[in-house]
């Protein structure tokens, strides 16, 4: 690892620029996968934009997981499992469907760590979504790369969740919905979809729930329990996977009028996904 290190880095600083039509018809599909009857208005949801600007990688050029081979924009980490590991977002002004919005995404950093699982790297990309010279979401997203699962390997004992939250939602994930996520991401990443590779390659015992899409739900509990404001930051923090072998909890409680905590719970009380969000 430690020789790759100066050739990873070279990375840190490469752009990528996308400009996309915000269209209706990714909203509606987003409406029905969260089983309401049409988009609400054509405003994005808080986490819509993640069903825009999308890889398109030539089916030839896809690795073995489904995403596209690293060494284009992102390094070329040798090292196979890929996780969402969290992110911060500014909501800076609403885009609506219609709208021509360019994204330019950038390489902010690389940095090698050693886990309790083996060799990490986490790479941390921003991304501006601009419109007329000016900036509608900024984000910084974290990727953590892993070793490969090892023969009886026990993964560490997570952090449990708080238990004194104001407000919880069941949620109960199954295939269809993380295929219809995938589909509306084209996010190809195996592990959403494919169980006979996620248990047998990647040594989870189901298939995983998106990270983003544990964030967008996060975010819409968060709004509907604060009265419905307009979201200004989000900072979440990936802590375990969830699976679609069991249901999991979206929980939340208010820090005061203009701030909340919210955060995903495993079904055996462990943290997920811990969240603060500003209105």
């Amino acid at each position: 690892m430690a020789n790759t290190k100066n050739k990873l880095t070279d990375w840190i600083g490469n752009v990528e620029k996308r400009t996309e039509l915000i269209h209706q018809q990714a909203l509606d599909g987003f409406a029905a996968l969260m089983d309401e009857d049409a988009a609400p208005s054509s405003f994005l949801p808080a986490g819509g934009h993640w069903m825009f600007f999308l890889p398109t990688d030539r089916q030839s050029n896809l690795a073995h997981d489904g995403h596209g081979k690293k060494g284009d924009f992102l390094p070329p980490v040798d090292l196979p499992r890929r996780m969402w590991a969290g992110g911060r977002l500014k909501f800076q002004r609403p885009i609506k469907a219609g709208d021509t919005i360019e994204k330019i995404s950038t390489v902010k950093s690389v940095e090698e760590k050693e886990g309790r699982s083996g060799n990490l790297v986490f790479v941390t990309v921003e991304h501006e979504l601009n419109k007329d010279g000016n900036c509608y979401i900024r984000e910084e997203h974290d990727i953590v790369y892993r070793e490969a699962a090892q023969p009886g390997e026990t993964p560490p004992t997570p952090k449990m969740a708080p238990i004194d939250a104001d407000w919880e939602q069941t949620i109960v994930p199954d295939p269809v919905m993380l295929f219809r996520y995938s589909a509306l991401t084209f996010n190809g990443h195996r592990i959403h979809y494919d169980r006979d590779y996620v248990t047998s390659v990647e040594g989870y015992p189901g298939l995983v729930v998106h990270g983003p899409l544990i964030g967008t739900l996060l975010m819409k509990l968060a709004i509907d329990n604060m009265g419905g404001k307009s979201l200004k930051t989000f900072e979440f923090r990936n802590s375990s996977p969830i699976f679609d072998t069991d249901p999991f909890r979206i929980c939340g409680r208010k820090l005061d009028d203009d701030s909340c905590e919210v955060w995903a719970t495993g079904p055996e009380g462990q943290l997920a996904v811990k969240a603060t969000a500003q209105f």
